[in-house]
């Protein structure tokens, strides 16, 4: 598994820790071996695609998609915006025509507010992404908390 920004954030982190967190990830990796690579469309809240969460996507199993009519999920996320805010303002955004519309498979994230880069944050959200888009194979906890399904 290609992990080239978490090299970059495992650096200096105690054996124990780093450790258990490159268990997490392969456990997120084994799994999606046998999966098929998920279309994932990520948009802020004026649909404008986003690429800033392009590898956690990539190593959760996703396949960032920059044609949200071919996306399979669409994630809306927009650094500094709460749930609540994406809840208020999402409704306008969306199309009834996209497949992810049609499906109920819109995910409002909110990974970022008041949290700094780090290696245990990138496998979390790693491991949020593995379960938002992979329903049913991944079961980590966060829903609610950092991250919603959106009824349409």
């Amino acid at each position: 598994m290609e992990m080239s920004f978490l090299n970059d954030l495992f650096i200096g982190l105690d054996g124990t820790k780093q450790e258990d967190l490159q268990e997490r990830l392969a456990i997120v990796e084994h799994k999606i071996k046998f999966m098929d690579k998920m279309p994932v469309a990520l948009l802020d809240v004026n649909n404008n695609p986003g690429y800033i969460l392009s590898e956690e996507i990539t190593l959760a199993g996703g396949l960032l998609e920059t044609d949200v009519f071919n996306a399979a999920f669409v994630i809306y996320y927009q650094p500094g915006k709460t749930l609540t805010d994406l809840m208020r303002e999402i409704p306008a955004s969306l199309n009834a025509d996209w497949q992810a519309v049609k499906n109920n498979r819109i995910i409002l994230l909110n990974d970022d507010v008041n949290r700094g880069r780090s290696a245990e944050n990138a496998v979390s959200l790693i491991e949020d992404i593995a379960e938002m888009i992979h329903p049913g194979s991944f079961i980590f906890g966060h829903e609610g908390d950092k991250w919603i399904r959106f009824g349409a």
